[in-house]
C-alpha cells in the first residue's frame, strides 16, 4: 500500500517562499512519477508540477513556471515543491500524487495515489 503525506504548508506574505514535502511510503517509490496539484475554494483542482521517476524531466503549469521547482530524493522517498515569489492567487490546498507509469502527468486521472493535502495561504 502506497501512502503519501504532505508537510510544509502555512501562511506567508506575497513574495515569500515555502517548501512543501511529500513523504511516500510503500514499495517501489523510485519507479513512480510524482505530481503536485492544488485546489482553491470554489475552483477545480489544478495541475502545478510533475516529475518523472528519474528526476530528469519536469513539467510545470504556466502559472507557476519560473517560480516553483519540483524535486525528488529517491533515497528519502520524498518529493519537494519549492515555491518562490508567492502570490495571493497561489492560495490553495496542495496535494501530492504518485503515478505508476501512465500519462499524461498534467491530468489528475493519471495518478494512482494521493496525499491528504496541505494548506498554503498567501496574503497580500
Amino acid at each position: 500500500q502506497v501512502q503519501l503525506v504532505e508537510s510544509g504548508g502555512g501562511s506567508v506574505q506575497a513574495g515569500g517562499s515555502l517548501r512543501l514535502s511529500c513523504l511516500v511510503s510503500g514499495p517501489s517509490f523510485s519507479s513512480y512519477a510524482a505530481g503536485w496539484f492544488r485546489q482553491a475554494p470554489g475552483k477545480e483542482r489544478e495541475f502545478v508540477a510533475a516529475i518523472v521517476w528519474s528526476g530528469i524531466t519536469t513539467y510545470y503549469a504556466d502559472s507557476v513556471k519560473g517560480r516553483f521547482t519540483i524535486l525528488r530524493d529517491n533515497a528519502k522517498n520524498t518529493v519537494y515543491l519549492q515555491m518562490n515569489s508567492l502570490k495571493p492567487e497561489d492560495t490553495a490546498v496542495y496535494s501530492c500524487a504518485a503515478d505508476s507509469g501512465k500519462v499524461p502527468l498534467w491530468d489528475y486521472d493519471t495518478y494512482d495515489y494521493w496525499g491528504q493535502g496541505t494548506q498554503v495561504t498567501v496574503s497580500s
